[in-house]
């Protein structure tokens, strides 16, 4: 992967939004793999399709590009909420990809991968319509709130200008690939809870713990369901049988392979990176180092 863009693509285009989206849509062709699959290469799809920009033709997924200049955090600006939101309950919402580059070296400077699996309705925020005076009058937007979600769901595939491991980065999607099959409003409260739980800031924590700190904040989010409690336990269960927290007995539970510098747990089939036949894991989040 190149992380240089070449800004001949944007020749042509007066507005600037159309002459990022050209520069990065190219580059997009030319660089991006298919994180689900073995396949080195994505295809762009027809312009103007609603939704997706990328397919892969080996295993039929679907990628979104969004580009900037300055980094995506809390939430990002989408297009129309109607058929974003009929994606996600659907299940053909793509996976997103957030590349934020630099204006002046035209270049790639990170590039992340929200896997579509960790998309929910609880991470769209519905906009009010456009009024009257907009060139849309009515056109409903929305949000996609990356706050809402965990930092597991945010794979880098460029981090700080540097290209992640491909292998690691599809280990890390595969790792949550549980979720596939399953309807949107399971997928969110699986999400929600896994976010939570991130939040806490301990590696190890109690029931109680867990309902005192996040309980207000799921009923908020799930406001149609009226036993929060047992859906939060049965959560925990799902993160359990599926590797990421491990259950300690007497209502305490681990995040596994806690990493000590921000928190995040190691991905279970991690490369081996030194040669000598030992298995060297690295925090997908943080990159620190960790001999096993």
């Amino acid at each position: 992967m190149q992380i240089d863009l070449d800004p001949d693509l944007g020749r042509g285009y007066k507005n600037p939004s159309q002459r990022v989206k050209a520069i990065t849509e190219g580059w997009g062709r030319e660089n991006l793999y298919c994180v689900a699959c073995d396949s080195d290469a994505v295809a762009a799809e027809r312009p103007g399709r609603p939704v997706i920009d990328f397919t892969c033709k080996e295993c039929s997924e679907h990628y979104q590009l969004k580009s900037r200049s300055y980094p995506f955090s809390g939430q990002v600006r989408d297009a129309a909420y109607r058929p974003l939101a009929d994606a996600v309950v659907n299940g053909t919402v793509p996976n997103f990809l957030f590349l934020q580059y630099d204006p002046d070296a035209w270049r790639v400077e990170n590039l992340q991968l929200v896997p579509r699996f960790f998309m929910s309705l609880s991470a769209l925020a519905e906009q009010k319509p456009l009024g009257p005076s907009a060139r849309r009058s009515g056109h409903v937007l929305c949000n996609i709130l990356l706050s809402q979600l965990p930092f597991d769901a945010r794979i880098y595939i460029v981090r700080q200008v540097r290209v992640e491991n491909k292998e690691m980065v599809r280990a890390q999607w595969t790792r949550f690939a549980f979720l596939k099959g399953k309807e949107h409003e399971l997928r969110g409260w699986t999400a929600n809870v896994l976010a939570e739980v991130r939040q806490l800031g301990k590696s190890t924590f109690s029931l109680k713990e867990f309902y005192e700190a996040s309980q207000d904040r799921l009923s908020a989010l799930h406001p149609e369901n009226e036993h929060v409690r047992d859906k939060m336990r049965q959560q925990l269960q799902v993160l359990r049988d599926h590797g990421i927290v491990e259950f300690l007995g007497k209502g305490r539970y681990r995040q596994v392979r806690w990493c000590p510098e921000c928190g995040h747990d190691f991905v279970p089939d991690a490369l081996p990176r030194n040669g000598s036949g030992h298995r060297r894991l690295a925090c997908p989040e943080c990159g620190a180092w960790l001999w096993e």
